[in-house]
């Protein structure tokens, strides 16, 4: 197994982790919650760069690697709505635009062309990446003045996966029909 593929199970392996720390009941947890997120999701960053940098990119990695990804945010932003610390409303439209980004990917992969991620899918997880650490962290930096930044971007990146999944429906709707 090459190293892009490790990492990508690595970013598996910690969702686990993750989750025990932030429910974990002790003062700092959700720091270490936070910490783990974030690990992981450079993992996501480094994978996919690895992997076509040194002419690794397997079966496995096109399939494990987004999967490996709705596991992260999924698990995480259900944690938030656990402890109403995220409304539910992002998560259900972004759990439902993973849904249909992976039917979409399944049919195209038996009969269309590969659809690769674009500006808005890269821009959807980079926003989700900054957001659902600083809900974790509870917003320390902006919430001090008042700036809910954690909340508006993870609003920003519920808008962008609107836009992607609808440009991986549009890429191949003529395959679904």
């Amino acid at each position: 197994m090459n190293t892009p593929n490790k990492l990508t199970l690595l970013r598996i392996i910690l969702v686990p982790f993750m989750v025990a720390a932030f429910y974990i009941p002790w003062e700092y947890s959700y720091i270490l919650a936070a910490a783990i997120f974030i690990i992981a999701a450079l993992t996501d960053l480094f994978d996919g760069r690895l992997a076509r940098k040194n002419s690794q990119v397997t079966v496995f990695g096109k399939f494990m690697d987004p999967i490996a990804d709705k596991i992260l945010v999924v698990a995480a932003m259900v944690m938030l709505n656990s402890t109403g610390q995220l409304s539910p409303i992002p998560t259900i439209i972004v759990v439902s635009r993973e849904f249909l980004v992976s039917g979409v990917r399944l049919v195209m992969a038996d009969k269309g062309p590969v659809v690769a991620a674009n500006f808005w899918g890269k821009a959807k997880t980079m926003t989700q990446s900054i957001a659902i650490p600083l809900i974790i962290l509870k917003n320390p930096i902006f919430g001090l003045i008042g700036i809910p930044m954690d909340q508006i971007l993870m609003w920003i990146s519920t808008v962008l996966a609107v836009i992607s999944g609808y440009t991986y429906l549009k890429a191949g709707w003529k395959y679904l029909i």
